[in-house]
C-alpha cells in the first residue's frame, strides 16, 4: 500500500480562497464537542473548520452526512440518461469550493441509484463528490460493457456536473474513477482511454476480456442468457467480431495502462463466482501490466470476498479510498487492516 498519509483534512470554506490542507489539526480553529455532522459554514467568516478522520470512522453508516442530487444528461446517442451525485451534506451555493470527483460506473444491470447507495456517508470524510451515472450502450441500457460512447460520457462527467449546476465546483487536479464488476471494466478503460482526466483509479472485480468473459457466460449457473445481451450489445459473437470485443477489453490496452502514468489499484476476489477466474482477468491484467513496465504505478489486492462485496461502505471500500488518498486519516492505519 502506498504511503498513508497522517494529515488533518479542512476545507478553506470561501470560493475565493478554495480547498486548503493543513499539515496538522494544530492549524485549524479550536473545535467543540464532536458533531454528528459537519456545520454549514458561514462564507463571511473565511474559517476553516477542522475534521479529523480516523479510519473507524469510516466503517460507520453515516447517510445524515451526505445528500443526493440527480442530473439529467444526454448521453453520446441523443438519450436522456440520469446521474446521481452524492455530496457532504453541507456542501451547495453558500459553501463550494473546488472539491475532488470520483466517476463511478455502475456494474452490468445496475442503476445509478443502485451504485450510489454503494457510497454511505464517505462523500463527508473527503470530502468529495461521487457522481454514479445512468450509462448507456450502444444497444442495451445497462450492459454497457465498455462501449466507447458510454466510456467517453464518463469522461464528461466534470463538464456536464458544472454546467448543470452552476454552484458545483471540481477540482480538476483530483478526478478519480471507481468502479466494481462491470463497473471496474470501464474504469480501466477510461483510465486507457482519458488518461489525461484522472489522477488515479480503482478497479474492483473487473471483467478485463470480454472474449473470456463471453465464454464463462455459457459455464456460469444462471448467466447463459448474458450470451445474447452480449451479441446484441457488443454486436456478435468473439469469432464473427473480434475487434469489437477487444476494443471493449481493458487487456487490449494493457500497454496504455502500463505506460500512461494513471496510478491504478486493481481488486480480484479469489473466490469471484461471477467473474470467474479472477486470476485470468485481473490477475493477468496486473501481470500483463508489470511485465510491459515492472515500473508501472499499479498495484493488485487479492482477497476472498464474494463478487463485488469489497465496493461498500462497511466493507473495502474506505481502504480504497485511503489508499488513493481521496480520503487522508490523521491517524497511522492499523496494521490489522488488511485488504
Amino acid at each position: 500500500m502506498r504511503r498513508l498519509a497522517i494529515l488533518a483534512v479542512v476545507l478553506a470554506l470561501p470560493v475565493s480562497v478554495g480547498m486548503v490542507r493543513l499539515q496538522t489539526a494544530r492549524s485549524a480553529p479550536p473545535v467543540g464537542k464532536a458533531a454528528t455532522e459537519l456545520p454549514k459554514p458561514d462564507p463571511a467568516l473565511r474559517e476553516l473548520i477542522g475534521f479529523r478522520v480516523r479510519y473507524r470512522d469510516l466503517l460507520k453508516r453515516r447517510i445524515a452526512l451526505v445528500r443526493q442530487v440527480r442530473i439529467g444528461y444526454t448521453a453520446w446517442d441523443g438519450a436522456r440518461r440520469t446521474a446521481v451525485l452524492v455530496l457532504p451534506k453541507w456542501y451547495g451555493p453558500g459553501a463550494n469550493p473546488a472539491i475532488p470527483l470520483v466517476i463511478s460506473p455502475h456494474g452490468r444491470g445496475g442503476t445509478a441509484q443502485a451504485n450510489a447507495r454503494l457510497w454511505g456517508g464517505l462523500p463527508a470524510f473527503g470530502p468529495f463528490a461521487v457522481v454514479n451515472p445512468g450509462g448507456e450502450g450502444r444497444r442495451l441500457v445497462t450492459y454497457s460493457w465498455g462501449w466507447r460512447g458510454q466510456i467517453d460520457d464518463l469522461a464528461r462527467m466534470p463538464s456536464i456536473l458544472e454546467a448543470a449546476l452552476p454552484w458545483f465546483r471540481v477540482d480538476h487536479k483530483r478526478i478519480y474513477a471507481i468502479g466494481s464488476s462491470m463497473g471496474g471494466q470501464e474504469t480501466l478503460l477510461l483510465a486507457a482511454l482519458h488518461p489525461m482526466l484522472l489522477t488515479a483509479a480503482a478497479a474492483m472485480d473487473s471483467a478485463t476480456d470480454m472474449v473470456a468473459r463471453y465464454d464463462a457466460f455459457a459455464k456460469t449457473p444462471g448467466e447463459a442468457y448474458l450470451q445474447r445481451f452480449a451479441r446484441i450489445e457488443i454486436g456478435g459473437t468473439p469469432s464473427s467480431s473480434p475487434a469489437a470485443y477487444a476494443l471493449r477489453s481493458p487487456m487490449h490496452y494493457v500497454r496504455r495502462l502500463a505506460t500512461n502514468g494513471v496510478p491504478l489499484d486493481i481488486w480480484w476476489s479469489r473466490n469471484d463466482r461471477i467473474v470467474t477466474d479472477q486470476n485470468q482477468e485481473s490477475g493477468r491484467l496486473y501481470r500483463a501490466i508489470k511485465q510491459v513496465n515492472p515500473k508501472a504505478s499499479v498495484e493488485q489486492f487479492v482477497g476472498t470476498w464474494a463478487h463485488s462485496h469489497e465496493m461498500h461502505p462497511l466493507a473495502r471500500l474506505p481502504l480504497a479510498l485511503v489508499d488513493l488518498n481521496i480520503v487522508e486519516l490523521d491517524e497511522p492505519l492499523s496494521k490489522a487492516v488488511k485488504p
